[in-house]
């Protein structure tokens, strides 16, 4: 266990395939890391241990017999308990779905097990994604695995929690309004929210919305980028979906950075950011000086993108799971209600100016990235905070309005439609994790998964 599980995934997937290591022997060794460590950081929420290595033994079987396998095979996979699993239950982390079976995977699910992972469970999930601090009722809640009395984040904190334990190589997740890239920063992880479309979304109650993507995790920059290969690419099911697959594994990820020209941004406009989490990032800019960036002091303006944000998520919690209030008021927790009620009050005006300046934003920080090629920002706010706060209420004495606004470094990069990557950089004096969000072009996730892996082997900070 000791000498697999710290393995990357890349690694172990090139062991896997020599067949240096059996996937019974990878399936046994992580099984047993789970049961020892699991129980006090509470990730993985529904364990499939037989059906597991049933399945590693048919991938033994299958490398035997001289088939062609996928990038994936033999390495073990928890998927969020967001993603409809077929056979093992769903339950969204809520109580009206507490004893819920899929009969179908969800597209993601599908395509990580078409490349030949293999499903050991679920990771745990705040109620319906609804906020990134993970707790909810059936499951209760994750714990930082840097400090137990911390959160994790969220809404994927159980997938960052699980892989900042090693108990995991590789992790899904999605992210409207900083899930991928939240609970990534607070575990000491790696998160990607990549452009909509890049990973097709299937089901979904929105098919024509950008606001929620599905995307990779991993505990490195270059296990990320095995995971998009994998699950990007066009699906009919998916109408944003683009027509190729994002191509970024081995040496791919190789690039020289001299005479790029980021934009450094320590509090994205004004935002409050803890000077905790500051401190460490500025601490940061002459790694990227070191190989060869033009880092300039710039903010793209993104002014109305709370509103655009605020408006587009009301409305799709209604539209989603509006049909589940009524009959199950007192079984959801109070921002999922409240959320639903503000997309019931919406009106046509709302909706329209939303949209209005959704494209106005798409423009403004299209024009902005043309002359920067990476905005460079904090991922979080705050760093991790005590786990029975449910939410972040101010940040240096600033007062915040609802569950959401602390997440707003984050969230105003979901509405640019641009990708995302948080990449550990470093700690508080605390030991608290920080994140490091590289901002890339439109669809470009290719080149922000490039500078993430070389500031990442600069830094080497993922063995703390």
């Amino acid at each position: 266990m000791s000498e697999i599980c710290p393995l990357t995934a890349v690694e172990l997937a090139h062991r896997l395939r020599s067949r240096e290591l059996s996937a019974v022997e990878v399936m046994g060794a992580y099984l047993e890391r789970i049961e020892r460590l699991n129980p006090r950081v509470n990730a993985i929420v529904t364990l499939v241990p037989e059906r597991a290595m049933s399945d590693a033994r048919a991938a033994d079987e299958a490398l035997g017999r001289g088939e062609d396998v996928g990038p994936l095979h033999g390495l073990p996979v928890a998927h969020k308990d967001l993603f409809p699993t077929r056979g093992i239950r769903t339950t969204y982390g809520s109580q009206v779905f507490k004893d819920f079976v899929p009969e179908e995977d969800a597209l993601i699910v599908q395509r990580m097990r078409g490349a030949g992972a293999i499903t050991i469970g679920k990771t745990n999930t705040p109620e319906f994604g609804a906020g990134s601090q993970t707790f909810n009722e059936v499951f209760g809640e994750t714990r930082n695995p840097y400090d137990l009395s911390k959160t994790c984040g969220g809404s994927s904190g159980g997938a960052a929690a699980a892989l900042a334990c090693d108990m995991i190589p590789l992790a899904d997740g999605s992210d409207m309004g900083g899930s991928l890239r939240n609970p990534a920063a607070f575990c000491n992880v790696v998160g990607l929210r990549p452009s909509p479309g890049t990973v097709p979304t299937w089901p979904s109650d929105a098919p024509w919305s950008p606001l929620s993507v599905d995307g990779p995790m991993g505990r490195t920059v270059g296990d990320v980028a095995l995971v998009l290969e994998a699950i990007s690419g066009p699906d009919i099911r998916a109408p944003l979906s683009i027509s190729e697959t994002v191509k970024g594994s081995g040496s791919l990820l190789e690039r020289d950075f001299g005479g790029t020209r980021i934009a450094w941004s320590r509090n994205l406009g004004g935002l409050p950011f803890d000077s905790r989490v500051t401190d460490s990032f500025e601490s940061k800019r002459g790694v990227f000086e070191s190989i060869g960036c033009v880092v300039e002091e710039a903010e793209p303006d993104l002014s109305g993108a709370d509103e655009v944000f605020k408006v587009w998520r009301a409305w799709q919690f209604e539209l989603s799971y509006g049909h589940l209030l009524d009959g199950n008021r007192e079984a959801l927790k109070d921002t999922v209600v409240w959320n639903i009620e503000e997309g019931r009050r919406l009106s046509g005006r709302q909706v329209g100016e939303a949209e209005r300046l959704r494209g106005s934003l798409y423009h403004k920080a299209r024009e902005f990235m043309e002359k920067y090629e990476f905005l460079i920002l904090p991922t979080t706010q705050v760093p991790p905070f005590d786990i029975e706060q449910r939410y972040v209420t101010e940040i240096n004495g600033v007062e915040l309005e609802t569950y959401i606004d602390w997440m707003r470094s984050c969230y105003y990069i979901t509405v640019t439609g641009l990708p995302a990557i948080s990449v550990p950089c470093g700690f508080t004096l605390e030991g608290l994790p920080v994140g490091l969000q590289i901002v890339g072009r439109y669809k470009n996730e290719l080149g922000v998964l490039q500078l993430a892996r070389v500031f990442e082997h600069a830094l080497g900070e993922r063995g703390r």
